[in-house]
């Protein structure tokens, strides 16, 4: 099927006479397209050192907090990653040489996340790979102003 074909209209589905039917379609293309691209992007990622694609944003976010180290729980918020993945990731991420952590005593277990030698400006060694694997799974399939519009359209579900 063309891409112009791809178009609402041209698709009729059992149970669209219920509205609420497109939130649901929309939700299992969403996790069904990350399934299928997911793969070979950290088969990728995989050829740097790098297990898991969400590395690369923490290795890339800490960096940009600069001397002053990033706290573990603004992390979670800018990554919407629950902390308890998030520190699974950040332990692995440390016993790769990537980071370090430091432990604040405040009453609470608050932890600032440091690059190391190793990590510092990894990223940028990484990103090469990381955006040809992904112009590679996408741009067959997604024209530069569809990506931008799909973009467009996802960073509305992260408001």
């Amino acid at each position: 099927m063309a891409v112009e074909e791809l178009r609402p209209e041209n698709f009729v589905f059992f149970g669209d006479d219920d509205e609420n039917v497109a939130y649901d379609r929309a939700w299992f293309n969403i996790m069904r397209v990350h399934r299928k691209l997911l793969p070979e992007i950290t088969k990728a990622l995989k050829s740097c050192g790098i297990n898991d694609p969400i590395w690369f944003e923490i290795l890339l976010e800490v960096e940009r907090s600069g001397a002053a180290g990033q706290p573990m729980s603004a992390l979670e918020d800018k990554l919407s990653v629950p902390q308890y993945a998030l520190s699974r990731h950040v332990s692995r991420l440390e016993k790769e040489g990537f980071l370090r952590r430091e432990f604040i005593a405040d009453g609470r277990r608050k932890q600032i996340l440091f690059l190391t030698e190793k990590g510092s400006g990894a990223h940028e060694q990484i990103w090469q790979t990381y955006g040809d694997a992904m112009r590679s799974e996408l741009s067959p399939h997604l024209s530069t102003d569809e990506a931008y519009a799909l973009s467009w359209l996802l960073m509305k579900l992260l408001a």
